[in-house]
Formats: C-alpha cells, sequence, structure tokens
C-alpha cells in the first residue's frame, strides 16, 4: 500500500470514528478540528494531507516548523504544540496561527512583544497540567484563575483556549476524568473573566481522541493514527 492509500484509509477510518463519537453525545462533528501531529511525517507525506483536504497541521519542535512549513506547496494552518523556548519564539510565532503550549507569564509576554513586532494577535491555548505529572509541562489547575488574570494584560494576545495531555493509560475512566476537568476549568474561568471568551479544548491524541470528543473536545492532535 503507498504512502497516499494509507493515510487515506486512516483519514476515513478516523473520520466515521470522529462522526460515531460526537454522535453518542448529541455534538455535530463539525465542531471538531482534527489537527494532523506532523512530528514522523516528511514533507511529502504531509503533502498527501494537503491534497486530501486536511488543512490544520501541527509541530512540536520550531526548527522542524520552519523546515516542513517551508518544503510544501500550499496554505495550512500551522499550530504548534511543543515546549516554547524563549529563543525559538522568532520562529515560530510568524509561522504558527495557535500555540498550543503556554504555561509561562515570561513566555507569553515575549511572544506578545514579538507579535507587535510583526502586527500580529497570536492566538494561543494555555497549557494545564490536569494530571499533575512532573514529566509533564502546563501550569496546575490551581494556577489557572491567576495566570488567566495576568495573560489578559496583553493585547497581542488572544487566549483561545486550554489545551492538556492525558497520562498514557488504559485507564479511560481516568483519562475521561481528566479531559472533564479541563472543560469543566474552562467553563469556570469564562464565567470568572467577563473579557474571557474561551472556545477551545485541544485535548485527545491518537489513543485517547474518542474519551476526548465525548468531554467536549474541540481540537483533536492527531498523529500516529494517521501516518502508521
Amino acid at each position: 500500500m503507498s504512502d497516499r492509500e494509507k493515510i487515506s484509509c486512516n483519514m476515513k477510518k478516523i473520520y466515521e470514528e470522529v462522526r460515531l463519537s460526537c454522535e453518542n453525545v448529541s455534538r455535530n462533528p463539525s465542531g471538531v478540528k482534527i489537527i494532523a501531529a506532523t512530528k514522523y511525517a516528511d514533507p511529502k507525506q504531509i503533502q498527501i494531507l494537503l491534497d486530501l483536504g486536511i488543512t490544520d497541521l501541527g509541530e512540536n519542535k520550531a526548527d522542524d516548523l520552519v523546515f516542513k512549513s517551508s518544503a510544501i506547496k500550499g496554505n495550512p494552518t500551522w499550530h504548534f504544540f511543543g515546549h516554547l523556548q524563549s529563543n525559538k519564539i522568532n520562529k515560530v510565532v510568524p509561522i504558527a496561527r495557535y500555540i498550543h503550549s503556554i504555561d509561562n507569564i515570561s513566555t507569553l509576554n515575549k511572544i506578545n512583544s514579538y507579535a507587535l513586532k510583526i502586527k500580529k494577535i497570536q492566538k494561543i491555548l494555555i497549557e494545564v497540567n490536569v494530571s499533575n505529572e512532573e514529566t509533564k509541562y502546563g501550569i496546575s489547575l490551581n494556577e489557572s484563575n491567576n495566570f488567566i488574570l495576568n495573560a489578559l494584560k496583553y493585547d497581542n494576545i488572544k487566549i483561545c483556549g486550554l489545551m492538556t495531555m492525558a497520562p498514557l493509560t488504559d485507564d479511560f475512566n481516568y483519562i475521561k476524568n481528566i479531559f472533564g476537568s479541563l472543560r469543566n476549568t474552562l467553563n469556570n474561568l469564562n464565567n470568572s473573566f467577563e473579557n474571557l471568551n474561551m472556545s477551545e479544548l485541544s485535548m485527545g491524541m491518537s489513543n485517547d481522541y474518542k474519551v476526548a470528543i465525548e468531554e467536549g473536545a474541540t481540537m483533536l492532535r492527531i498523529g500516529s493514527a494517521i501516518f502508521e
């Protein structure tokens, strides 16, 4: 099977599972965006995605984002998932429409300054470490109110939503609780801040996106299920 056939077949399967998962909880599939995580994909495979009409792509590393965005034809919407180092901001901000991994006000301040310089409103999601795993980035749930309070001060930043990564486990009830906590946090924050209107929940990857849909995910970060 060629790469094109494999990717096309995998996407059809994912679309069908998204449709069924939405149907189970009375959601419209149009409210769920599939972001193809291209961490392990080469430009040829990414071009196949674009040819198939997949226009939302996500990268974890700044240098890979620069390389892959310049190596393909088309105008996809790029998302940046990885931990963003300050010295990579000037590489990521011009390319990524959304940065999903904000968990530091100092970094946000620098993003705002660079976005102002290039006359851009940078869309961001705040990464929350719901499971409190030491190996994961993200603010804690307890820090979310204070973080939002500080983040709202920046004029060239648009806070679009929250992101989390679930633990690697087969306990889907636990994963469900993680995603449900993020959804509740987003709703509580929107109710607590008058000038906040977050709509995006970036949660769910290849192994748990069906659970994420049931808990209100609007952005799925899917990689291996597309390319393997």
